[in-house]
């Protein structure tokens, strides 16, 4: 495989907020051109992104586009080849968790969840497979999700069926992209302090750190690193892959299973 160019073009599907955002601040800090998406872009959080540019004539664009849309793959592949001119790396991230128990589901909650979580990312990697294949070394990396593949929570079974569904393309697709060069991996976040979480109450909050060995929550951040990784030329040779980033919180047997952390067993 060549080395990767210094300067890499990057689309981050969903990177407004959370761990989009962070995702979004990480490229555009690392001195590459960026293209977000979001469903709404206000203008002070591109300038915001804007600011962090750290190259002259560094492009940052952002595209309004509602993944669950039937053209948003279409609309996706264009703007990136208009505006970036090419594609290195493709940070799927858009994703939706509204809660509805069982009893209560119908076929548009999960119609809902499937078109954005599942369908939106297969169709934007159809779609932007030309331009990824002009790459010396693509990336794609989906963000997935400890719920589905490895845990579950009440309320989110259209969710976690969902993320387990994006697992099974992820491997399918890293085979059929790997002649080319491409490489397609993904990211497993625990709970993760964003504003995804604020409806969610303190005592949600609470009974999650709870269940977390490490003590606390996952900062975007630190799951936007781990994209920067597979996205990077450290990993040119992991496809097919998930990194799971939740301080533990798949660990336990039991919930006597988490010790105290280290600050509370001093208090």
């Amino acid at each position: 495989m060549s080395p990767q160019p210094q300067t890499r073009k990057v689309a981050v599907v969903g990177g407004t907020r959370g761990i989009g955002a962070a995702i979004t601040s990480t490229f555009v800090r690392a001195g590459h051109d960026v293209l977000l998406t979001g469903r709404h872009i206000p203008d002070d959080v591109l300038e915001k992104f804007r600011t962090e540019a750290t190259r002259e004539g560094q492009t940052v664009e952002a595209l309004p586009l509602d993944s669950a849309a039937p053209d948003s793959a279409e609309r996706l592949a264009a703007a990136v080849s208009s505006l970036l001119g090419g594609l290195d790396v493709l940070c799927l991230n858009a994703g939706v968790f509204p809660n509805r128990p069982l009893a209560q589901m119908t076929y548009s909650d999960v119609r809902e969840v499937f078109a954005v979580n599942v369908e939106s990312q297969i169709l934007a990697v159809a779609a932007c497979l030309p331009l990824l294949r002009e790459s010396p070394a693509g990336r794609i990396v989906l963000t997935s999700s400890i719920t589905g593949p490895a845990t579950g929570f009440p309320g989110w079974s259209h969710y976690g069926a969902s993320k387990a569904a994006q697992l099974g393309f992820m491997r399918t697709a890293a085979l059929e992209l790997a002649p080319y060069g491409i490489t397609v991996n993904a990211v497993a976040p625990g709970n993760v302090a964003t504003e995804g979480l604020d409806g969610m109450g303190e005592e949600y909050l609470a009974q999650m750190t709870r269940t977390i060995p490490l003590g606390r929550l996952a900062r975007p951040q630190e799951i936007a690193d781990a994209v920067e990784f597979l996205a990077g030329e450290r990993a040119s040779f992991v496809t097919g892959q998930v990194i799971t980033v939740d301080g533990g919180q798949t660990l336990p047997e039991s919930p006597e299973a988490v010790l105290p952390t280290t600050a509370a067993a001093r208090s």
